[in-house]
């Protein structure tokens, strides 16, 4: 294995045998010649390298394989076939309670859990301090964990995890259970743990979060690797899989398998590099939709024809200025048998990790009664209060008849543009705030 790479999965797969009646199982111990199980494959032939440094998301929904996966890479689970390997100290926050003895205090499972992964007890001591400031658990770390909420879980082990210098963090939806302020805390900390160097893998089911955290992502489905490539194009597909109701799901899969096989989008390369000029012809008037978007999907694509960020003069341009109005201008060809009654059009504007920053939509807003033709446009008009940075705009057409939202085209990537501001500001926006100094009497 190249020194570069410090987790390699070559051909992985985990067979589990299910038995209906409990007797099938002694049964089959001793005459082998008839099978009484069924096979279930929790992971099938999945092969991937991950390089010292990146962090990779694993997306999935419930049954994936994904827990499957992470435990064979800590060495919790046997493969049934195919080799993993690491090199460095891994750390993993898996199940709640994953490792802890339920009789033990917590002060007694950070010492058992420190030599589980070879870090000397006088260091882990050394430690307890800043563990137990992190985890908050005040008393309760000399209390059985067995007394422990899945909240108070949570904590203990993911503090243990971040204090054992690991070179390998692993985070299986451990901090789904934590309160917000102290996730918000966990993410704080694994974006220090990941400017140190550190290796991690993470999983959720929430997509915003994979893109906010992660280079790379894993789409796993039905124990099958479908996509590992840079997280933008990878999410995207995997969100347009799971919002796809048209199509059973073996269709949905194939299809989009075969559309990553031949397609093997780019996800703009030039658009999105660093040293990219996007203030090339700001006059251009020509509204259309970028040719190479990050996903473009819906059951009835081609009635979105252009989708553009404007300026109040109702210019396409690409570089916008902070403090000026925007209209975002959307035109649409929709059919007549596409009933009004229950139609939405929308636009996301994101940043290049793919986080909605800001969203509307025709839904929201009391007026919204449509035109009798099928050609429209609609316009959004706001204040730019994006700092300096490069963004994307996304338009949507939806139904909302239902809480499922189908969607009938939604273009991911219609206008790459960027937003430039003469101050420096902090954060990602930055209104236009009043201010004013009161004296207050004693």
């Amino acid at each position: 294995m190249s020194s570069d790479v410090v987790i390699k999965v070559e051909n992985l797969s985990k067979c589990y045998q299910i038995y209906e009646n409990p007797s099938d199982r002694l049964k089959q111990m001793f005459f082998n010649g008839e099978k009484r199980y069924k096979e279930f494959w929790a992971l099938k032939d999945a092969s991937f390298e991950i390089k010292r440094g990146e962090t990779v998301g694993i997306i999935g929904r419930n049954g994936s394989g994904k827990s499957t996966l992470l435990q064979m890479i800590c060495g919790t689970v046997t493969p049934t076939t195919g080799v993993v390997s690491t090199q460095g100290r891994l750390s993993a926050l898996l199940e709640l309670g994953a490792g802890f003895n339920p009789e033990f205090s917590g002060r007694e499972n950070v010492i058992l859990n420190a030599e589980i992964l070879g870090f000397p007890k006088s260091e882990i001591q050394s430690r307890m301090g800043e563990i137990l400031e992190f985890s908050e658990l005040g008393s309760f770390l000399d209390q059985p964990v067995k007394t422990y909420s899945s909240g108070m879980y949570s904590r203990l082990a993911f503090s243990i995890a971040i204090h054992v210098d690991p070179e390998i963090l692993i985070v299986d939806e451990a901090l789904a259970v934590g309160d917000a302020r102290f996730v918000a805390k966990c993410m704080r900390r694994i974006k220090e743990i990941q400017s140190n160097g550190t290796t991690i893998l993470f999983v959720s089911h929430d997509v915003s979060s994979v893109r906010t955290l992660c280079e790379r992502a894993i789409w796993l489905d039905k124990g099958r690797l479908i996509e590992y490539g840079d997280t933008f194009p990878v999410t995207g597909r995997y969100m347009e899989y799971l919002f796809k109701d048209e199509e059973s799901e073996e269709e949905q899969l194939h299809r989009q398998i075969e559309s990553i096989n031949s397609k093997n989008l780019s996800f703009g390369n030039d658009l999105l590099s660093e040293d990219t000029d996007l203030t090339l012809d700001p006059k251009n008037s020509n509204f259309s939709l970028d040719a190479r978007p990050v996903t473009h999907w819906g059951s009835c694509k081609g009635i979105i024809r252009s989708a553009t960020v404007l300026d109040i003069n109702g210019e396409k341009k690409d570089l916008h200025p902070w403090g000026e109005s925007l209209v975002v201008n959307i035109e649409l060809d929709i059919p007549l048998h596409i009933s009004r009654e229950h139609l939405s059009v929308a636009f996301s504007i994101k940043d290049l990790k793919g986080t909605d920053l800001i969203v509307s939509t025709t839904h929201d807003f009391e007026e919204k009664k449509f035109p009798g033709g099928s050609k429209f446009s609609i316009k959004f008009e706001f204040t730019n209060c994006l700092t300096t940075g490069k963004y994307l705009l996304v338009a949507a057409v939806e139904n909302r008849q239902h809480n499922d939202i189908h969607y009938y085209e939604y273009f991911e990537g219609a206008h790459y543009f960027a937003s430039l501001s003469e101050q420096r500001f902090f954060g990602i926006f930055q209104p236009e705030i009043a201010q004013r100094i009161e004296v207050l009497n004693d």
